[in-house]
């Protein structure tokens, strides 16, 4: 039993009895009201997860009522029920805002299954906001924040590991995020008060790397004029975050196992050990597995840090947050070189989401502030993104800028446009599929198509949602008739 509050809108008093009667079978927790104005009282006093409201009804009909009440909440899915003959004002509906509508006389197994996903949509809705703003508000790190499901477990994962004292690892490609999160589970941690020290396991060579790490004391080599403290005892009663560990040379790796094992170390110079009370963040965007095999990385040193790994997901494969992220960055530069830029064009946009990223969000707020200070007006054109390839390979990490856009490059060859079209349009439906779980119903309106016009692309590019198909199934063959005349 689910037990969500359901709110039921009809002139028909026998239809809200039914449907009040069928909803409570299944767990429901059902009000009802004959009065669209009550219903609009109720959105607010009640807080319902879900309303059901006809289409037509006397006084204000349910166009009127749904505009009204997703003014007064947002978030509130609504579920038009219509007559047949009304199809195309339901369709209207959806076009304003509603998750979906469901025909008279209704089949239960249909109205329930699109009860069921519009609430699981919710659900997930209001987590990714919530943690978002755990994110945003706690840590201030923008650059992380993301919708894509994969995000989403990286916030659930900073979450659950903040408050405690495990060693994390954070492995991803270059220009993830990986010195951000790191930053994101100091600040939420009971540590987050004290100092964040960072390292760059890979900038320096051994000797300098040791003494940055533990300091020496006065007389301990050549120089050594006075003592020196090292990160870790910078870092006491904080966080030392260790990045590109995997570029630790073999001796480095083994005094760093005596500091995880035994949360003592040595200064140059010094017999006396030190007590460490710093915890300890490795990121690498190297395979650690790899390395340990090729004896390159200590096999006992990588279990220590793999307490809690967290892997980032590289821009390409969150390309839903790219306008997103690209946005944050225009905000920002626009506010630094004290211009008021508020957007991009479609072209702009476009490119930016159909780039490969090679270089990350890194690349992109790059890509983005170059941008800004060469903009000549307050809307960013296609042809003032420039990519800078890192890649040479064909399709990938190539500069797109618009038909006048600046391209640096390695290598000039690109795929032609049908061909890199088709790749993107396969990409963003198996990415779809993989959001919905192989629910068609769900995927045609998360991409703003007719159902049979999904099913189109879907037999064009050779996919099979069935190999998708997760817990929320596919559609009902009532559904997929209805999807005929979606939107």
């Amino acid at each position: 039993m689910s037990g969500e509050h359901i709110l039921v809108v009809d002139d028909d008093r026998h239809i809200l009895e039914v449907l009040r009667l069928r909803l409570q079978a299944n767990g429901y927790k059902i009000s009802c009201t004959l009065r669209p104005e009550e219903a609009l009282e109720w959105v607010t006093s009640r807080k319902p997860d879900l309303m059901i409201a006809d289409l037509r009804m006397a006084g204000m009909d349910g166009l009127t009522l749904l505009r009204e009440a997703r003014t007064a909440n947002p978030d509130l899915p609504v579920i038009i029920l219509t007559a047949h003959g009304s199809i195309e004002n339901a369709v209207e509906a959806v076009r304003q805002g509603a998750y979906g509508y469901v025909t008279k006389p209704y089949d239960d197994a249909q109205l329930l299954q699109e009860l069921k996903n519009a609430l699981e949509r919710r659900r997930l809705m209001r987590e990714v906001n919530r943690l978002e703003s755990i994110v945003k508000e706690r840590f201030d790190v923008g650059e992380i924040i993301g919708k894509a499901a994969r995000m989403v477990a990286v916030f659930e994962q900073v979450e659950r590991v903040a408050p405690t004292d495990a060693t994390v690892f954070i492995s991803g490609e270059s220009g993830t995020g990986k010195e951000l999160v790191a930053k994101a589970i100091h600040l939420a941690s009971p540590r987050g008060k004290g100092p964040f020290v960072a390292v760059n396991m890979g900038a320096l060579p051994e000797t300098l790397l040791e003494n940055e790490l533990f300091g020496h004391v006065k007389g301990a080599f050549t120089g050594a004029n006075r003592e020196k403290e090292g990160l870790f005892a910078a870092a006491q009663g904080g966080t030392i975050f260790l990045d590109e560990i995997g570029d630790a040379p073999l001796p480095i790796q083994v005094k760093l196992l005596r500091v995880l094992q035994d949360r003592k170390f040595t200064r140059l110079g010094e017999v006396h050990e030190i007590e460490t009370d710093a915890r300890v963040i490795t990121a690498s965007n190297r395979d650690l597995r790899k390395m340990v095999k090729d004896g390159k990385f200590r096999e006992d040193l990588f279990f220590r840090i793999h307490v809690v790994p967290i892997e980032l997901p590289p821009l390409r494969d969150r390309k839903d947050d790219i306008p997103r992220l690209a946005f944050h960055f225009l905000k920002r530069f626009s506010e630094q070189v004290g211009r008021e830029i508020r957007g991009f064009s479609t072209a702009a946009l476009e490119a930016l989401i159909a780039y490969d990223w090679p270089g990350n969000v890194r690349e992109l707020e790059n890509t983005i502030e170059h941008a800004v200070v060469m903009a000549k007006a307050d809307e960013i054109q296609a042809s003032e993104v420039t990519f800078i390839s890192r890649s040479g390979a064909a399709g990938r990490g190539q500069s797109v800028a618009g038909a006048a856009g600046s391209v640096l490059t390695e290598a000039p060859s690109l795929p032609p446009y049908k061909q890199a079209r088709e790749s993107f349009e396969r990409e963003y439906l198996e990415q779809l599929l993989r959001l919905t779980r192989g629910n068609v119903s769900a995927a045609a309106r998360l991409a703003g198509k007719y159902r049979a016009d999904l099913y189109g692309l879907l037999r064009k590019h050779g996919l099979d949602p069935g190999t998708f198909k997760g817990a929320g199934g596919e559609p009902t063959p009532a559904e997929d008739a209805a999807g005929d005349d979606e939107k």
